[in-house]
């Protein structure tokens, strides 16, 4: 069985003309699938579309959302209910071809884990758009050591069962997902697609998200920004000891330094340097904060479609009695 995993934000238009579309290439293939869609507690008729594609095809499953937790958590939930031997996280706007899928299978048939769908162009993208995504992979691979993170990026991508398994073990809040799953290891692969424009709406991957994202791929995957400030503080000691002998040094000579400017510079200089280094550390001390709350990761109001009671991913866990703690505790289902 195949799963495809779809969060869905405001996507009540795009969500009928990706059935068709879904239908139309996983029914050649003779498999069996299934696709669960994730309503992330749209503004519109989200819900209402996705129930009507249920009730006239058992294969579909909807939940939604009690409030708006994000895409990535939508993408968990979405892998908690997932029945199938792999699971494709696809966007819900088509902007991810579904006819791509058939490449994916055909990758992970040949014994690989992951597969990631990696953009080579992207269609309907500003410059700046372009050039932040480009950043953002850069400092994941630069900064965070992820050196398997695409260049280009990727938010489609094929799980095996094993690692859907292993990505719904781990409890974190504010992780990023692909990057997790980057992080992970396993077999890894990837094919080539043109990320297409939206076909209606439009994105709700605001600034303030995207940023967000940058903090908590951070924040969750290295400490060199730690490392920074103990460097920078490092740097600024000497820096005033130098200063301070050149002080001294005029006082002695009988040309002492004249007004405030030069005092007010460095007490702003340091003043300034210090509440940024603060900040720093209010973000990690913030995510350990949550991490110890252990609030859900999202909580369900509605479903749709053939509700299992239980999340098979759970059933599975309870069957290693050395495993974490129940997906139950972590997401809030149960």
């Amino acid at each position: 069985m195949i799963s495809v995993v779809t969060p869905a934000y405001n996507e009540a238009r795009n969500l009928p003309v990706m059935y068709e579309r879904l239908r139309a290439i996983l029914d050649s293939t003779g498999v069996d699938w299934e696709w669960i869609i994730i309503d992330d507690s749209s503004s519109d008729d989200t819900f209402t579309a996705a129930e009507t594609i249920a009730v006239l095809d058992h294969r579909a499953r909807v939940f939604r959302f009690s409030r708006n937790f994000g895409s990535h958590a939508a993408t968990i939930c979405g892998l908690d209910h997932a029945r199938g031997d792999c699971a494709v996280v696809m966007a819900s706007d088509l902007q991810d071809p579904p006819e791509v899928i058939m490449a994916l299978l055909a990758r992970w048939r040949e014994g690989v884990h992951i597969v990631w769908a990696v953009r080579s162009q992207r269609e309907g993208e500003s410059r700046s758009t372009l050039a932040l995504s480009r950043l953002y992979h850069w400092i994941m691979r630069k900064v965070a050591g992820l050196k398997d993170v695409p260049a280009t990026g990727s938010d489609f991508v094929l799980l095996d069962r094993r690692v859907i398994d292993a990505v719904c073990r781990f409890p974190e809040q504010n992780a990023s997902l692909f990057a997790l799953v980057t992080w992970m290891g396993f077999r890894q692969t990837s094919v080539a697609y043109e990320k297409q424009a939206r076909l209606h709406g439009r994105s709700g991957w605001t600034l303030s998200k995207k940023i967000k994202l940058v903090v908590d791929s951070l924040t969750s995957f290295t400490y060199q920004p730690v490392r920074w400030m103990s460097l920078i503080g490092l740097i600024v000691s000497i820096l005033g000891v130098i200063y301070a002998i050149a002080v001294v040094s005029n006082a002695l000579l009988g040309s002492p330094p004249e007004g405030w400017t030069s005092l007010m510079v460095v007490v702003l200089f340091l003043g300034g340097g210090q509440m940024f280094m603060l900040g720093v550390l209010g973000e990690y001390i913030w995510r350990g904060l949550e991490e110890a709350r252990r609030r859900p990761r999202y909580l369900i109001e509605r479903v749709a479609g053939e509700w299992v009671t239980e999340p098979p991913v759970v059933s599975r866990l309870k069957q290693h009695s050395a495993a974490p703690t129940s997906v139950v505790e972590a997401t809030g289902v149960s």
